[in-house]
């Protein structure tokens, strides 16, 4: 049997010497191209970035290591730190080996608690999440290791301890955050029996009803783990790193992007709309009322939250998995009975405008629902949870990133003059 260390050791010099011939062989080869639409417009569609660890098909969904998410909603979290690693799933007697070696590693240092106590008492929990990972940072072993002058092929063994230090510490960090700031009484010690969903599920205090919290940690921790690299907390964490700036800064600063309204903040968003309605209609709406709403909200010029995706043209599959989490668990939830319900109307309508490029809901559609049932009412801690889960993806890209040997990444910037005279609109 393996570690993951050896295991890595093992492909990493097969996976430069690939690089390296499709380098020498098709390095001049056009993969792209750039429309002025799309400088102007974030980027969206660009080719110009290299993710071995998720792809998102528009027909499959997310797809990790070639693995559809739909397959690995059973795995646990540690499964698939091991699979974004190395490209494979780890056999039975890895998989147990990984997660006691995980558990080892969970161990939070006192001062980063007195940090986060010193802070004011309304701060955000993800500027919490971010200050936390931050102070972390001073036990950096890649960052001592270089102070000592390691050679450039050895960054990913360092890269690759300090990535697994953190993606086992934060949701020790995590549900210390959420008791610390709700109020919820003395942090939890960790278990270092339990695997990692199941661990932070029990830190965080919450009624656990035959370990069906347990259960929904552990598919959320796996299916919002990663999504590409081009995403604004995965793109920003990749560029921090790229300058060598340890997994810490760079985790943290795609923290930072992770708690923007526009990509971290969908799934609360999506919730107050459902307990609006819910308000609305005295309870779970007809069928028929749903659809009046929804044409109401289409005709005001407002969107339906958590339908829609910038790259699926079919239900996301994560989607399905939380559905199908909650008709097993909480079917009698009224909250969860209108997403149920919003499934079974929102779609005909939205295609029927025929403008909707996808008309399915998304991940955050149902998860916050899921949250609520189990007694989380604290909106602003969803994204931190979100937070936790993306680890698992940016700090194995991090892993990889340095396994290939990328260098800084640097685009190339143009002013809107220069786009005049290309175009012929000077």
């Amino acid at each position: 049997m393996a570690t993951i260390q050896e295991k890595l050791a093992e492909k990493v010099p097969v996976w430069r010497e690939d690089i390296r011939g499709l380098i020498k062989e098709h390095g001049s080869d056009v993969i792209s191209e750039v429309t002025v639409q799309q400088a102007y417009g974030g980027m969206r569609g660009v080719k110009g970035l290299v993710c071995d660890t998720s792809y998102v098909d528009p027909d499959q969904g997310l797809i990790i290591r070639g693995h559809p998410i739909s397959t690995l909603t059973d795995r646990l979290p540690e499964e698939i730190i091991w699979l974004l690693l190395t490209g494979e799933l780890p056999s039975e007697e890895e998989r147990d080996a990984f997660v006691k070696e995980m558990a080892q590693r969970r161990d939070v240092p006192e001062g980063v608690w007195k940090t986060l106590e010193a802070m004011p008492a309304d701060s955000h929990p993800m500027t919490m999440l971010s200050v936390a990972a931050l102070t972390l940072e001073k036990d950096s072993k890649f960052k001592a290791k270089y102070a000592e002058g390691i050679k450039k092929d050895e960054y990913w063994v360092w890269t690759l301890e300090d990535a697994l230090d953190l993606m086992a510490k934060m949701p020790v960090v995590a549900a210390g955050i959420y008791r610390m700031r709700y109020g919820k009484g003395e942090r939890i010690p960790t278990d270092t029996s339990l695997d990692m969903g199941a661990d932070y599920a029990r830190m965080l205090g919450l009624p656990n009803p035959n370990g069906e919290l347990e259960k929904l940690m552990q598919l959320y921790l796996v299916l919002h783990s990663d999504h590409e690299g081009g995403n604004v907390s995965a793109f920003v964490t990749h560029i921090v790193n790229s300058a060598l700036s340890n997994i810490y800064y760079a985790y943290s600063a795609g923290m930072n992007g992770l708690a923007g309204p526009l990509h971290g903040l969908a799934n609360q968003e999506v919730l107050k709309w459902i307990q609006k309605l819910q308000e609305r209609f005295g309870g779970v709406p007809t069928h028929e009322q749903l659809r009046d709403f929804t044409w109401e909200t289409l005709n005001a010029g407002q969107v339906i939250p958590g339908y829609g995706h910038a790259v699926l043209r079919q239900t996301d599959p994560r989607f399905k998995a939380f559905l199908e989490f909650g008709k097993k668990y909480c079917a009698d939830d009224e909250i969860f009975q209108i997403v149920a319900r919003l499934f079974e109307v929102v779609p005909d309508i939205l295609k029927q405008i025929g403008k909707v490029k996808d008309p399915y809901p998304n991940v955050d559609a149902g998860s916050g629902a899921l949250l609520w049932h189990y007694g989380m009412h604290e909106y602003e801690y969803y994204t931190v949870i979100f937070g936790i889960s993306r680890a698992l993806g940016v700090c194995s890209q991090a892993v990889i990133s340095r396994a290939y040997m990328e260098p800084i990444t640097r685009p190339k910037s143009v002013t809107t003059e220069w786009i005049k005279k290309q175009v012929g609109a000077a």
